[in-house]
C-alpha cells in the first residue's frame, strides 16, 4: 500500500497545528459549550427537584422543528410530556439561545431560566419555585 504524500498548505509553510492545546477551554465548539451550560443548569435544578426529574430527559438542538408549531415565533425550548415508551423530555434550542443571548455570561442566564421555565410547566410549578434565581441574573 503507497500512502499519499504529504502536502504543504497552500502558502508552504508546512502542516497546521490546533490553535489551543486539547484541554484548552478554547479548543471546544461553540455547541460543545452550549452542551455544558445546559448540564450545569441541569445538574443545579437536579439537586433540588431530584425524584422530580429522575424521569426527565434533558437534550440539545440546534434549531427547532417548525412542523407542528402553532406559533409565529421561534421556541427556545419545549416541554414534551412522556408518551408510550418515550420518558418526558426537554429540548433546548441552541442557535435561537445563542442569537438572543448578548454575551457568555448572558446566555448562561438565558439558559439557566429558560430550563427553569420548562421544568416549570413540566411539573406545574411557578419558575420561580424550581430555580430562586430565575429572572435575577445580574
Amino acid at each position: 500500500m503507497v500512502l499519499p504524500p504529504l502536502r504543504r498548505d497552500r502558502h508552504g509553510r508546512g502542516l497546521r497545528t490546533p490553535l489551543a492545546p486539547p484541554e484548552s477551554p478554547l479548543s471546544r465548539s461553540r455547541a460543545q459549550r452550549f452542551d455544558d451550560l445546559v448540564l450545569e443548569s441541569v445538574e443545579r435544578l437536579d439537586r433540588r427537584w431530584k425524584d422530580e426529574l429522575a424521569k426527565v430527559e434533558f437534550a440539545v438542538e440546534d434549531v427547532p422543528v417548525l412542523d407542528d408549531w402553532p406559533h409565529d415565533w421561534v421556541p427556545l425550548a419545549r416541554a414534551f410530556a412522556s408518551t408510550g415508551a418515550l420518558p418526558a423530555r426537554i429540548v433546548v434550542f441552541r442557535r435561537p439561545l445563542e442569537t438572543r443571548a448578548k454575551g457568555e455570561f448572558r446566555l448562561r442566564d438565558l439558559v439557566s431560566d429558560v430550563i427553569a421555565e420548562q421544568v416549570g410547566e413540566m411539573l406545574g410549578v411557578d419558575p420561580q419555585d424550581v430555580d430562586p434565581t430565575y429572572g435575577h441574573h445580574g
